[in-house]
């Protein structure tokens, strides 16, 4: 049985530049009264950006909260109020240089539905049109070409970790 659960109150935890945390009071059936921790985040992009030659656009960059460099597509954080395409198009510039004829939403996935509102859209670029990279001054990233057949035999290997690359390279792979 599916139940919905009504929130009796809310507690702010903390309000970041990335997240905000919040406890929520709910009330289930049968049970009372439980919390729940919840991340808030705004959303962000990852781009499968592929290339005329059918390459596909990687970055490797240190992620603090896991302690390596991983490889990932672009991505970026959705600002307050902004578009997914629009994010997706400047993100794609910010960190490749690359601006994409064609940007076209291919899916859109929960990270962890079980603690975080955090919705990333996924978006197929064609048409790349190499440019000058706009990083941001905190941002420290390569950026790679690869054959499509070989990152997706990253994934296998467990060479690509990161699940927003994961999902653009399994999907790149029905629908390219």
């Amino acid at each position: 049985m599916i139940v919905e659960e009504k929130t009796i109150s809310s507690d702010r935890i903390y309000n970041g530049k990335v997240v905000n945390l919040k406890i929520d009071t709910v009330e289930i059936p049968n049970q009372g009264y439980q919390k729940r921790e919840i991340v808030e985040h705004g959303g962000a992009v990852g781009i499968l950006a592929i290339t005329e030659e059918g390459k596909v656009v990687l970055v490797k960059q240190f992620r603090k909260p896991i302690e390596k460099v991983i490889w990932e597509i672009p991505a970026g954080k959705l600002e307050i109020g902004e578009n997914p395409k629009d994010c997706a198009m400047r993100e794609l510039k910010e960190e490749t240089g690359y601006t994409a004829q064609n940007m076209k939403l291919i899916h859109k996935f929960f990270t962890s539905a079980g603690f975080s509102n955090e919705k990333i859209y996924i978006y197929l670029a064609t048409g790349l049109e190499a440019g000058e990279d706009k990083l941001d001054d905190d941002e420290f990233l390569d950026v790679y070409e690869i054959e499509l057949e070989e990152a997706y035999n990253m994934i296998i290997k467990n060479e690509i970790e990161d699940a927003k690359t994961s999902i653009g390279l399994l999907l790149a792979k029905e629908i390219i």
